[in-house]
C-alpha cells in the first residue's frame, strides 16, 4: 500500500477532548507530558481496539499507521466489530484486499480534530470514497456514532466509533469481490486509475478477466506494468462514460472511451466489443456498470507505421455506410460495401496487410460465395474487417 499523503486539516466540531485519558496525563505534576505514542501503539495501550489491532496487522497496515503521517483514524471498537454478522470478520481475515479496503475507509489523511469536524460534511477516505459527516444530533460518521474524540497520537488523532464503516461496492470493490479480476486490478493501480474508477461516476468499464490478460503474448503484462503511459492509453480504453447498460449497448454502433478512441460495438450474435466478446452484462457497482469481456482492448496503432492507416481508413468507412444500412434493414447493400472493401484490402500492397490478415479476409469472401443469406454475409465480412482493423494494434510498440 502506498504511503498516505497528508492533506490540509478540515473544519471544526465541538465534542470534549479526553482530556483525563491516562495516555496523555501530565507526569506526577512534573508539568510536562509524556512523549505520544503512534496510532497503532496508542490503541494497543488504550484498551479496547484488539480486533481493529488484530485486522489492521492482518490486512499489512501496521507500518502505514505507524508513518508520520498526520492521519485521522475513526476506530471501530470490539463492540463494534461484535455486531458485524456472524462470520465476517473470519471471511474479511481470508480476503486482505477487501479487509485493506475496509480499514483504510476508516482513515482520513491529515490531523482532523474534533473542533474541526463540524464545518464539514463529508471527508475523502484513504480508500478514495467520501465519509459522510452529521452533527446535527451527535456526531455521525457514515453510519456510527462517535462517541470519543480527539485521542492525540505523534502522527494524528483517533476518534472512536460503535459501528464498522463498510464502503459501498463501487467498480473497484465490486471488481475485487468478484475474484476473477485480479490482473485488471494490479493494472488499475500501477496506471494510477484506482482512485478515478472509485469516483461519483457514473461510468462503465469492460472489464476483462484474469484470462482475458493471460491471452496476451508472453511478457506483455510485465512490460506494461513499467510503462505507466501505455498502461493507461490500454485500460482508459476499457472505460466509457455514463452508465451504459446492456439494453443500451445493443442499440449502438461504437462508444468513445475516457482514452479518447470508439471501441466498436457488435450484437449480431451475442454482444462483441471490438472482438472481445461480453461474457456477462450489467454487474452493478455504486458507481456504474460493468460488463465482463474475454479479451483486452488494445487501442488501435499502427503495427507497420503509415501503412497500415489507409487500410484503417477503408475499414471505418465501410463500416460508417454499411453500419447504418444494416440498421435500416438493407443487410444486402451493407454486406456489399463490406465485400468490396475487404476486395480493397486484398488488392493493396503486400506491406499494408500481414499473411494473417489476408488470410482472414480471403475466408471470409469465400464464406460469402457459398451463401446466399445477406444477414450472414454482412457479418461474416464486418467479423474480418473487425479482424482485420484490430491486427494493427500492439501492444509492444
Amino acid at each position: 500500500m502506498q504511503k498516505l499523503k497528508p492533506v490540509a486539516a478540515m473544519g471544526a466540531l465541538s465534542i470534549s477532548l479526553l482530556a483525563n485519558s491516562a495516555a496523555y496525563a501530565h507526569c506526577g505534576g512534573c508539568g510536562h507530558s509524556p512523549e505520544k505514542k503512534d496510532i497503532v501503539d496508542t490503541a494497543v495501550a488504550a484498551g479496547g481496539f484488539e480486533t481493529l489491532i488484530a485486522v489492521v496487522k492482518a490486512a499489512g497496515l501496521v507500518e502505514t499507521l505507524k508513518s508520520d503521517g498526520p492521519l485521522t483514524v475513526f476506530a471501530p471498537t470490539d463492540e463494534a466489530f461484535g455486531k458485524l454478522p456472524k462470520g465476517t470478520i473470519e471471511a474479511l481475515l481470508a480476503d486482505p484486499g477487501r479487509l485493506g479496503a475496509i480499514l483504510k475507509y476508516h482513515v482520513v489523511p491529515g490531523r482532523v480534530m474534533a473542533e474541526d469536524v463540524l464545518k464539514l460534511s463529508s471527508a475523502k477516505s484513504a480508500l478514495g470514497q467520501s465519509l459522510a459527516i452529521k452533527a446535527s444530533s451527535g456526531v455521525q460518521v457514515g453510519q456510527a456514532n462517535v462517541i470519543k474524540t480527539d485521542i492525540e497520537t505523534s502522527n494524528g488523532v483517533i476518534h472512536v466509533i460503535d459501528t464498522v464503516l463498510i464502503p459501498e461496492s463501487d467498480i473497484i470493490e465490486t471488481a475485487r469481490s468478484a475474484g476473477s479480476f485480479k490482473t485488471l486490478l494490479a493494472a488499475l493501480e500501477a496506471a494510477d486509475l484506482t482512485d478515478a474508477l472509485r469516483g461519483t461516476g457514473p461510468l462503465t468499464v469492460f472489464a476483462p478477466t484474469d484470462e482475458a490478460f493471460g491471452k496476451l503474448p508472453k511478457g506483455t503484462v510485465e512490460a506494461l506494468l513499467t510503462d505507466s503511459p501505455k498502461l493507461q492509453s490500454i485500460l482508459t480504453y476499457h472505460v466509457v462514460a455514463g452508465k451504459v447498460m446492456a439494453s443500451d449497448v445493443v442499440k449502438l454502433d461504437e462508444a468513445t472511451t475516457l482514452q479518447g478512441q470508439a471501441v466498436r460495438i457488435d450484437a449480431f450474435n451475442g454482444v462483441k466489443i471490438n472482438t472481445a466478446r461480453v461474457v456477462k452484462a450489467d454487474v452493478a457497482a455504486a458507481n456504474g456498470v460493468i460488463h465482463v469481456i474475454d479479451e483486452v482492448l488494445l487501442p488501435p496503432s499502427s503495427k507497420q507505421g503509415n501503412a497500415a492507416s489507409p487500410a484503417r481508413k477503408l475499414i471505418e468507412h465501410a463500416i460508417n455506410r454499411g453500419a447504418p444500412l444494416y440498421n435500416d434493414g438493407h443487410h444486402a447493400a451493407c454486406a456489399a460495401i463490406y465485400e468490396v472493401a475487404a476486395m480493397g484490402l486484398l488488392a493493396s500492397s503486400n506491406e499494408t496487410l500481414s499473411d494473417e490478415a489476408r488470410s482472414t479476409l480471403n475466408d471470409a469472401l469465400l464464406a460469402v460465395q457459398r451463401s446466399h443469406d445477406a444477414t450472414k454475409n454482412a457479418w461474416t465480412t464486418r467479423h474480418a474487417l473487425d479482424a482485420v482493423y484490430m491486427s494493427a494494434a500492439d501492444v509492444t510498440d
